[in-house]
């Protein structure tokens, strides 16, 4: 459906008072119209008589049942803020509904995979089945069963047993009720009277003569009878001005993203909501629908997910039978299961937690009692923004018991607040290094090591507060993840940011295949805008320094006849398909893998080994005058030449991050790279054919043979070589390493020792990144052929996605050589 129709569904205006171009897009049909005002209140569960539907279905009762037909087949939410009708008036509860759907799923024989997360993690909350109660129940109705035949001997054969035997017949016995819940009178009949003690039916007198009734004024044990029974109903009402914490999550199911409109509502909340502000806060921040937040929270409460900050209910008041619930007596009476809990309750001391494990007074955070008191009225905090890779290192490793749960919060959430860091860095402390000596498994070690340290240097750190004198213990610190806050549009996003946030930090390097935020308030220590994590942003640098190793960027639809002959002296190239990270590939395999991505992506092909993997070097950064004056040895990376080349047109003192120096170890080829006489070679003819069908940058115009040709350069170094020749520039990461203990306090104690987050040098810092950001923009349109910016459309209307659209990275449209300290079109012959 058109976005700017869905607009106009969404704000009631009938067929009479829509727009002509509106009408145009309907085919002037007010029949089409009416279907689609059906088909959007339908997918969306609008309520019957609020809306535009109500005017289009003249039957409520069939509405509603269409509308539960379309949830259950799309394996959606069970509409509880339409529960007064569904339950009320179509006797079908939340039990009864998800007991139907996972009938269907398994009649169907779906995997468990196909429930979308949070309906997986409702029915486990009202069924109890989860991913292993799944298969065990398809397995059993699969088994076979013997019996006897006519002449008396036992006879096997396969018999369904039914699905609906199988399944629970009524709600878990464990399901947790909170005392500020609203207690509601469900489809009751005479019959089920009957079956009902006496204090049962007193209460559900009392319910339907009195009115909803607060849970905690009942006794639990009737109310849990009851919602056992169907015959009552639980509401979880939300205040414009409560505030919702959410903690790391329990009980949460990673299946799969539905992509409906209400979990696509739950995760833009998610990473958007904050102990501090109210529900109707942030409602205005994400400009929606405050009835729309409230049943987003409202669920999130539900599934146990998130808590009421403030609960204005005294323990005199509940009735007694609470105080003896499972759910509250188990915190008491159980105290030795604490230490069996996914998360450890008993963390280290909060000295041990927020002291900085960097050498050197430069790095010197504070205690938390001292952090409580700058933090008494909620002030901004330092957002660590990372990416989807750090939570996958942290839940693949297998580091720590509790370290999931709160891995699985940064993911699904995108977010862990500064709340629960004291939690999180208890875990970390768990982890050592020592652990795995070796192989993949111990990047997830190095990972979790350095992210505790990046912690603890972050957090109420005095000597990286913007404002000192406004923050004298530093500032709490947020980790963010870049996938959950691109679920926002940039203007949503650029709001949460400011509202909550005084400065940006991001983790080195982000992963090639999501785009990093751009802020420019609050700054952002990090890349400045998308382009500069992308394959452009290398060339860019290769071009202007002058130094890179072999690069060949190939458009896509481009197929190759054989390896070009610059790679060919190399063992090992390192290949980046079009939006994703590199990987190192041997030269013997390489032109398959390079014709396969050629087929759907742009390549980079890059020399990285000769005989063996290059050897890099990382130089961290901030760095000072002084060092780039120091001569130049493998001790001093920071003298490069190629250093002080970038030093020049980046900000490397306004800037952290890391230089990545290459080492290829093929004299030959970088000796000659770097040597003055051959600069002026032209490239050779290349070895390409083009696929017409393949190719999407349009009609390319033919371009005459010529250029670089590696067959006449010489085969030895020339004596006077230096040590410095042999390294080449790869590739810069702006943000805090987290790949490498040691590189990761160099960088913090240079962030430290330099001030890089006070005010003057973020100053410093806003100039430096737009001059960075207008040359990069201006290389890049000097070497594709489309807009790097997409022009804006006038004609969108308020209602259109594309005001929300975010500009994809500038495509590759011309074949681009980088040799000899030279970057040019890489010549192409025809078919």
């Amino acid at each position: 459906m058109n976005a700017e129709v869905e607009f106009h569904i969404r704000n009631n205006y009938p067929w009479a008072k829509l727009p002509g171009n509106i009408r145009q897009l309907l085919g002037n049909s007010q029949k089409e119209y009416d279907k689609c005002v059906t088909n959007y209140s339908i997918k969306n569960q609008l309520r019957y008589r609020q809306n535009l539907v109500k005017h289009v279905r003249k039957e409520e009762r069939r509405y509603y049942e269409d509308l539960l037909k379309y949830s259950m087949e799309h394996l959606m939410l069970f509409p509880y803020h339409l529960a007064d009708i569904i339950v009320k008036g179509l006797r079908v509860t939340p039990f009864s509904y998800y007991q139907k759907m996972m009938h269907n799923i398994m009649s169907s024989e779906k995997s468990y995979d196909s429930l979308p997360n949070f309906t997986a993690a409702d029915c486990l909350r009202l069924l109890g089945i989860g991913r292993n109660q799944y298969i065990d129940i398809m397995n059993q109705c699969r088994s076979s069963k013997p019996s006897l035949n006519r002449s008396g001997s036992i006879q096997k054969f396969f018999r369904r047993k039914p699905i609906r035997d199988l399944l629970p017949p009524r709600p878990v016995n464990g399901i947790h009720l909170e005392p500020w819940w609203i207690a509601q009178a469900g489809y009751i009949t005479e019959d089920d009277i009957r079956t009902v003690s006496i204090t049962e039916k007193n209460a559900i007198d009392k319910i339907i003569d009195v009115g909803p009734q607060l849970a905690g004024v009942m006794d639990f044990y009737i109310l849990h009878k009851l919602f056992l029974k169907g015959l009552a109903y639980l509401d979880v009402p939300i205040e414009d001005d409560d505030r919702i914490i959410v903690p790391p999550l329990e009980g949460f199911v990673m299946n799969r993203v539905q992509g409906d409109y209400f979990e696509t509502l739950l995760y833009k909340i998610f990473v958007s909501i904050d102990e501090h502000t109210t529900v109707a806060e942030l409602a205005n921040v994400l400009q929606i629908d405050l009835d729309l937040v409230k049943n987003a929270v409202s669920m999130y409460c539900r599934l146990g997910f998130a808590k009421r900050k403030e609960i204005n209910l005294e323990l005199d008041e509940l009735h007694t039978s609470w105080q003896e619930a499972p759910q509250f007596s188990s915190k008491s009476s159980q105290p030795d299961k604490i230490e069996h809990q996914l998360i450890t309750w008993d963390f280290p001391d909060s000295d041990d937690i927020i002291s900085v494990p960097l050498e050197g007074d430069l790095l010197d955070g504070t205690s938390l009692e001292d952090a409580e008191s700058t933090s008494a009225v909620h002030a901004k905090r330092i957002a660590f923004l990372f990416d989807s890779t750090l939570t996958a290192f942290l839940m693949m490793g297998n580091l720590s018991p509790g370290l999931k749960s709160h891995a699985v919060t940064m993911f699904e959430v995108g977010k862990l607040s500064d709340e629960s860091l004291d939690s999180f860095l208890g875990e970390l402390e768990k982890v050592h290094i020592d652990d795995v000596a070796e192989g993949e498994a111990q990047r997830y070690f190095e990972h979790a090591i350095t992210l505790k340290n990046t912690i603890s240097f972050l957090r109420y750190n005095k000597l990286i507060s913007p404002c000192g004198d406004q923050y004298l213990n530093g500032l709490g610190l947020d980790l963010l993840r870049c996938e959950s806050l691109l679920g926002l549009d940039p203007a949503t996003c650029a709001r949460v940011l400011q509202k909550n946030y005084e400065i940006l930090i991001s983790m080195a390097p982000l992963s090639n295949e999501i785009r990093p935020v751009s802020s420019c308030v609050p700054q952002h220590i990090g890349p400045a805008i998308p382009e500069v994590t992308s394959v452009w942003f290398k060339l860019y640098l290769y071009h202007m320094v002058k130094s890179g190793p072999p690069s060949l960027l190939v458009v896509k639809g481009t197929r190759l006849r054989k390896l070009p002959e610059m790679f060919q002296e190399y063992d090992r190239l390192l290949i980046t398909t079009w939006g994703h990270d590199p990987g190192l590939v041997a030269t013997s395999n390489a032109l398959l893998t390079i014709n396969d991505a050629l087929s759907h992506s742009a390549v980079l092909i890059q020399a990285h080994g000769w005989l063996h993997d290059g050897r890099t070097k990382s130089i961290p950064f901030p760095l000072n005058e002084d060092e780039l004056k120091e001569p130049f040895s493998e001790d001093q990376m920071q003298s490069h030449p190629t250093i002080s080349e970038l030093a020049s047109l980046v900000d490397l003192q306004h800037y952290c991050g890391v230089i990545t120096l290459l080492r290829t170890g093929c004299r030959t080829l970088e000796a000659v790279s770097s040597s003055p006489s051959h600069t002026n070679q032209t490239a050779g003819e290349s070895n390409i054919e083009i696929a017409p069908s393949l190719i999407d940058v349009g009609s390319m115009s033919a371009i005459k043979d010529g250029g670089l040709s590696l067959l006449d350069l010489p085969l030895t170094l020339p004596e006077n070589s230096q040590l410095a020749s042999e390294w080449t520039l790869l590739d810069l990461s702006f943000g805090i390493p987290l790949f490498n203990d040691a590189l990761n306090k160099d960088v913090c104690r240079r962030m430290a020792a330099q001030s890089l987050c006070g005010r003057p040098n973020l100053e410093e810092l806003l100039n430096s990144s737009r001059r960075m950001t207008l040359e990069l923009l201006k290389f890049i349109s000097e070497y594709q052929d489309l807009p790097v910016a997409p022009e804006a459309d006038l004609n969108v209307g308020p209602g259109s996605n594309l005001m929300n659209q975010k500009p994809l990275l500038p495509y590759p449209t011309r074949n681009l050589v980088f040799i000899d300290g030279r970057l040019q079109e890489w010549p192409t012959k025809g078919p």
